[in-house]
């Protein structure tokens, strides 16, 4: 699920430790090819990114933050054992990086290893200075979720919306809590507040949609939601449950 990832771009590059003390020149460079990749990312012209990338590290090879990147790179394009090397070689050079921790953990529970993935984001929200801890908490209850740990995903989705009220990061985790654990009409009201703030869905967005309003017994917002799961999204693999009939 890419907003998590495209929301904590802006703050990828806040610290930029690094191993040693390299040359000033080649650190900025190096910080300068970083920050295009970042926005070539975000438009997701991926070869463009990594090859701002590879200048990045040719100017300095111990700037974390370019590790970090690419690692965000390759797991889009799914390139899963070359992206946890870079997490990893960022987290070499700079252990305590809030920033990769947390994108490290979100990549371990994407794929299918959500309880590894929470240890990551505990291990971001030790740093006081992390500037976004409501985006670790979220991540953490979502992958709690998938962990089949809802008491403890029940916990991290509230802190997150302590520190940010109306999350829709947050709201959607525990739609999907509450579905999970069978209370739809929670499910709904938590549904409703994303549906307010939220507006890029994505097709697991639509999905659970209309499985809470099936449940809650809402059938036009259902078939609302159906309708526009199987036009925008025909080939995803929701559409292909939902013309299924699960």
């Amino acid at each position: 699920m890419k907003p998590w990832m495209v929301y904590l771009l802006a703050l990828l590059l806040a610290g930029c430790a690094g191993g040693g003390v390299p040359d000033e020149r080649a650190r900025s460079s190096a910080k300068i090819h970083t920050e295009l990749a970042a926005s070539y990312f975000e438009r997701g012209q991926y070869s463009i990114a990594l090859q701002e990338l590879g200048a990045a590290m040719q100017a300095d090879d111990s700037y974390a933050p370019a590790y970090n990147v690419r690692g965000l790179v390759r797991m889009t394009l799914r390139e899963d054992e070359q992206a946890d090397r870079d997490f990893r070689r960022a987290l070499k050079i700079d252990p305590h990086s809030a920033s990769t921790l947390n994108n490290y953990g979100w990549f371990l529970c994407q794929r299918g290893k959500p309880k590894e993935s929470i240890a990551k984001f505990m291990d971001a929200l030790k740093d006081p200075l992390y500037n976004t801890p409501d985006v670790a908490y979220a991540n953490a209850g979502v992958c709690a979720i998938k962990a089949g740990d809802l008491v403890a995903a029940e916990s991290f989705l509230e802190r997150a919306l302590i520190l940010h009220p109306a999350m829709p990061e947050a709201q959607i985790g525990l739609a999907e809590l509450n579905y999970t654990r069978g209370d739809y009409s929670m499910a709904k009201v938590h549904l409703m507040r994303f549906m307010q703030v939220y507006d890029a869905l994505t097709p697991e967005h639509l999905w659970l949609a209309v499985r809470v309003e099936r449940k809650a017994g809402d059938r036009n917002a259902a078939a609302s939601y159906a309708l526009q799961l199987r036009k925008r999204f025909p080939d995803s693999r929701e559409a292909q449950l939902l013309q299924a009939g699960e």
